[in-house]
């Protein structure tokens, strides 16, 4: 049976005022999965304006209140565990492992912004001035332009709302017009039943032919004072280009052409698992992803050998049964929303490479919607692959010989969001880390991580801002100086 859903606005389920709908396709199947409303520039306006007249009741409120809707909406959320995960699987055709992951990940993030909204937010500042008081504090912004993607919908739909609703801010969100429901919907559902007032969060899905408009509408609206955005790169420009027109500031998370360094000193079992982790978990359509596995020469016979056959058994198929690692791939073309369209993107990757000079070490071929794990190795710089994030099931391992030539080899991105460091010694692997140009990096560890309480972003095109605990509670809030005089200051006339 087709879902039907209408735009969240000041706590009510409205359609648009068009009238208009759009589908939300099954990329597995190629068929309609749910039906949303199409909101027009008029409907972004009466979001953003019940957004703004919400404000100053939420900012002022209770903290104890507050913090109590985020640990009722992490409550609600586990307890629908299963309904999450068949909606993601309709949506976007995760699998279940991954669709579950969401569920936990995002439950951590709401019980973490409960905490952020008693947490310590200001300081007392050193002043020259006999008898005076100086304060710098953190206040809310105002409402806050939220965009979320399809790829993790429910950790990045939740991720893009919660430190500005803590921070004390009101949200207008647009999902990915992929994944209405789980990266927007669903987030607005939950939050409302858990106590949320009418109008704080408000949720609105678009025809993706109306994104340009819908988009650059919500970041002009005069009320809207800050914007944040996750997804690609291309996007990611055109946000940050109508947010420093308007002068509002943007966080932006964008992709990553991230690499995973196996040194020499490196446990190869557990590097083969890490690295296959990072490649291929959610078919590789991660924005932490690892498009590159980067080998010490003289572990690499072992390593490839071990970790061609591990990628080559990872199962492939149906995003249903439990046991799938490779799923469907999710296509953001509007004309042709099935995963075959996906599939052969990441196809037309490897053929150009392998036209060039690259041999594909397992996968290849695409089936159906879905594209099966690949490895390639001896991709030149000229190829389509070498810069491109991949965001699919694909992955190049390259060999180095030193230290300093993996470290280049990785820096050569302007993508640096994440990294990884297989190494059975902290110290070489911090030597290493400190070498990479990236927002962040794991020792002894793969490059797909996220704590809700640690800062995550990249550098580069990667973006810039930080969300994620403290630093996501700065993103979302200004500071102030305020001073208090306890005597009467003398003046010069």
């Amino acid at each position: 049976m087709v879902i039907t859903r209408e735009l969240l606005i000041d706590g009510k389920e409205k359609g648009a005022q068009s009238g208009r709908t759009t589908p939300v396709i099954n990329p597995a199947t190629g068929q309609r999965y749910a039906t949303v409303a199409a909101a027009g520039v008029e409907d972004v306006s009466s979001a953003v304006d019940a957004a703004h007249a919400a404000f100053e009741d939420w900012a002022t409120s209770d903290p104890a209140t507050r913090r109590a809707i985020f640990v009722k909406a992490a409550e609600l959320m586990e307890q629908r565990r299963e309904r999450i995960v068949d909606l993601m699987g309709g949506e976007v055709g995760a699998t279940r492992l991954w669709a579950s992951f969401n569920v936990t990940l995002a439950a951590a993030m709401l019980r973490e912004t409960a905490a952020l909204v008693t947490a310590p937010r200001g300081e007392v500042l050193a002043t020259r001035h006999d008898g005076s008081l100086s304060l710098a504090v953190r206040e809310p912004l105002g409402v806050v332009a939220a965009f979320s993607p399809w790829n993790a919908p429910v950790v990045l739909g939740t991720r893009a709302v919660a430190a500005a609703l803590a921070a004390g801010n009101t949200v207008v969100l647009k999902p990915s017009e992929v994944a209405p429901m789980s990266a927007g919907l669903l987030i607005g559902d939950l939050l409302s039943e858990a106590g949320l007032p009418d109008g704080v969060l408000n949720v609105v899905t678009n025809d993706p032919a109306d994104a340009p408009q819908i988009t650059e509408a919500l970041i002009a609206h005069a009320a809207v004072r800050a914007v944040n955005f996750t997804g690609s790169k291309q996007v990611g420009r055109i946000i940050g280009s109508h947010a420093a027109r308007h002068l509002k500031p943007a966080l932006l998370e964008l992709g990553g052409k991230n690499a995973v360094i196996v040194l020499d000193d490196a446990d190869v079992d557990h590097a083969v698992d890490a690295a296959a982790f990072a490649a291929f978990m959610n078919s590789g359509q991660i924005c932490m992803s690892a498009d590159r596995i980067l080998v010490h020469e003289s572990l690499a016979e072992e390593f490839i050998a071990k970790f061609t056959a591990k990628v080559a058994a990872l199962p492939f198929g149906d995003p249903a049964d439990p046991a799938t690692v490779i799923g469907p791939l999710v296509n953001t073309d509007p004309e042709q929303r099935c995963g075959l369209f996906a599939a052969r993107r990441v196809a037309a990757l490897v053929e150009d490479a392998v036209a060039k000079g690259a041999t594909v070490l397992v996968g290849g071929e695409v089936r159906d919607a879905s594209h099966p794990a690949t490895v390639l190795k001896a991709v030149p710089d000229h190829a389509d692959l070498y810069g491109a994030e991949t965001f699919g099931p694909l992955c190049v391992v390259d060999t180095f010989a030193t230290d300093h030539e993996a470290v280049t080899m990785a820096n050569d991105t302007d993508q640096g969001l994440t990294a990884g460091i297989i190494t059975e010694n902290g110290t070489h692997g911090l030597r290493v880390a400190r070498g990479l140009r990236t927002g962040m990096v794991h020792i002894n560890d793969q490059s797909v991580a996220d704590d809700p309480q640690a800062p995550f972003g990249g550098v580069g095109s990667s973006g810039y801002g930080r969300f994620g605990g403290r630093w996501g509670i700065e993103a979302f809030s200004n500071t102030r100086w305020i001073t208090l005089a306890t005597q009467h200051a003398t003046y010069p006339f």
